[in-house]
């Protein structure tokens, strides 16, 4: 008989067990985690794109609105509606 008493043994092994058995869900508990953190980025990155989108939208509205208040006179308006009613 060995010099570790049957208890002993027997403990490992149920304690070897339970680890294997653990494994499969902390590998899908690990899947899981990963794919929420890409859906975090993935909204990040929507909510940061749509902002730089908006901000050259504004910008581009800006300008617009510069170059028709910088036109006074009336012939200078009505070239732009003359170019903005000519079909190409």
């Amino acid at each position: 008989m060995s010099e570790f008493g049957n208890p002993i043994i027997e403990a490992v092994a149920m304690t070897n067990m339970k680890v294997v058995a653990e494994a499969p869900a902390m590998a899908m508990a690990f899947n899981y985690m990963n794919a929420a953190h890409a859906n975090g980025i993935m909204y990040h990155n929507s909510v940061h794109s749509q902002h730089n989108q908006f901000q050259l939208s504004l910008s581009g509205t800006t300008q617009g609105v510069i170059q028709v208040y910088s036109s006074d006179t009336l012939a200078n308006a009505a070239s732009i509606a003359d170019m903005i009613t000519r079909t190409p």
